[in-house]
């Protein structure tokens, strides 16, 4: 159990990565081991994300003092949080890989902090399933090339009868 003093500066800690965030995911992480969270966490930083385990009434009193409304009520089980300073496409495909993986880690849901409206647990798994922006780049950039190329083989055979 901590102390007054460890919860105060949980709180600080909790307001000062709120600052610095535009997304926020939370996830349900009930049943996942140590080891499997350090993991999650050493994806997470490569990218510049942070994973913090809260109490839901001490990320409550953190996020009332940085004025983001959450639906606290809604999150069941042992509350993470990822803090992620872009938006939520880059930090949605490492969380919903986890989860994919450790059956017993659950997205319940995020908060887009830049435009202040809360994403729902299948929005975010649906984002974290999309394919990188070069991938989709490179698929759009195939689709285009695929008609000129199929023009160019009935002028070749036309060209050689």
């Amino acid at each position: 159990m901590k102390t007054k003093v460890q919860k105060v500066k949980h709180i600080e800690e909790g307001v000062k990565d709120l600052d610095k965030s535009q997304t926020l995911i939370f996830a349900d992480f009930s049943g996942t081991s140590t080891k499997e969270i350090n993991i999650l966490r050493e994806t997470l930083k490569a990218i510049g994300a942070k994973f913090q385990v809260f109490k839901k009434r001490l990320f409550r009193i953190a996020a009332e003092k940085n004025n983001v409304e959450l639906p606290i009520e809604k999150f069941e089980g042992q509350l993470g949080v990822v803090f992620a300073p872009d938006d939520p496409e880059k930090v949605a495909g490492p969380i919903y890989k986890f989860s994919k993986t450790n059956e017993n880690f659950k997205i319940i849901g995020g908060i887009d902090l830049k435009e202040k409206k809360f994403l729902e647990a299948d929005f975010v798994k649906m984002l974290g399933s999309l394919p990188s922006r070069e991938v989709l780049l490179s698929q759009l950039a195939a689709m285009f090339t695929i008609p000129i190329k199929k023009l160019l083989v009935i002028l070749n055979e036309k060209g050689r009868k």
